[in-house]
């Protein structure tokens, strides 16, 4: 009785697999039965049954156990506050990293309770407020914690405040000023302004904070925002930078890189608190060596990523120990 009951468990977890590519990360039955090593007709068989056993709402409704097994190493690896991963999906893994991140937000902006939530930018943000049914919620305090201008008032393409603040009917506090300056006294003016001090003082109350991850390299996003030019991507890399959270580039060991666009970004300032939840949302093996750095500095103190990215960031950490 209770083989037949793990053999049903097993196959209603790759039934909650084959759910996820497919509704999820847009696969095929042929590219997932290839994936999950499986025949097409028993993709298909799995499919069906997600659907028939409830296993699908608006969002998937089942853990799927390897992944949280991998889960539960990434935190107590890195002593995280939360950790989840998901199935990669491929071409669109950073839609379902977007999809588990909205079901965390979605808990915050249920409450009745009036709360302060703060994000930075990006792809995958943006993509994690598409997520969010509207609802009116003006009880609580949507605050960015960096601008979304570059040097010459050109505004980035995946900003996020605003947007959920529009879905969600909450207050909404941007940050008024460009990622990076582009001097010194002109970060210090702009960081006077009354509007600047009362979205800091907001963001060191909020209860959560969602925060892209990115890379530091040629054509990486703060380089193709046009946030930073040639020259200052090229500086930072010779600094020694891999990686960037709300513009702030960081070093292998997840130090803040002393000089280059550091010395300039116009946002808040990047604490390396434990006592604050900071979720770090980002995924794809690009980004490894990016996400291990993040976790080794305690620049996030909670991650929402792929199970590709996370099993080669164990995997790394373990090399380097």
């Amino acid at each position: 009785m209770k083989e037949s009951l793990e053999r049903y468990d097993r196959k209603l977890d790759l039934a909650a697999h084959a759910a996820w590519l497919y509704y999820i990360g847009e696969n095929t039955q042929e590219e997932i039965a290839t994936k999950l090593k499986v025949s097409r007709q028993m993709a298909q068989r799995l499919i069906a049954l997600a659907v028939s056993e409830k296993l699908i709402k608006f969002r998937l409704d089942h853990p799927l156990s390897e992944c949280i097994a991998i889960a539960e190493a990434l935190r107590d690896r890195f002593e995280l506050s939360l950790c989840e991963v998901v199935p990669a999906c491929g071409r669109d893994t950073f839609n379902g990293i977007a999809v588990c991140a909205a079901t965390h937000l979605e808990t915050y902006l249920v409450a009745k309770t009036p709360t302060v939530l703060a994000f930075s930018t990006g792809r995958t943000l943006r993509s994690m407020v598409e997520q969010i049914p509207p609802m009116n919620q003006p009880q609580h305090k949507i605050v960015s914690i960096l601008g979304n201008l570059s040097h010459y008032g050109r505004a980035g393409r995946h900003e996020v405040v605003m947007h959920l603040s529009d879905r969600v009917g909450s207050q909404a506090y941007p940050v008024p000023t460009p990622v990076v300056a582009t001097n010194i006294e002109e970060r210090e003016l702009l960081q006077t302004q009354r509007s600047f001090i009362t979205v800091k003082a907001l963001v060191n109350q909020a209860k959560a904070t969602f925060v892209g991850v990115g890379q530091i390299d040629w054509n990486a996003p703060l380089h193709q925002d046009g946030f930073i030019d040639d020259h200052e991507v090229t500086e930072l890399i010779e600094l020694g930078a891999v990686g960037e959270i709300a513009g702030w580039a960081y070093d292998r060991q997840g130090i803040l890189i002393e000089g280059g666009t550091n010395d300039r970004v116009a946002g808040v300032p990047l604490e390396q608190s434990t006592q604050r939840l900071v979720i770090g949302v980002a995924g794809s093996l690009q980004k490894v060596e990016t996400i291990l750095a993040a976790l080794r500095g305690k620049l996030v103190t909670g991650l929402i990523t792929d199970d590709t990215a996370a099993q080669a960031i164990l995997y790394s950490a373990d090399a380097r120990d």
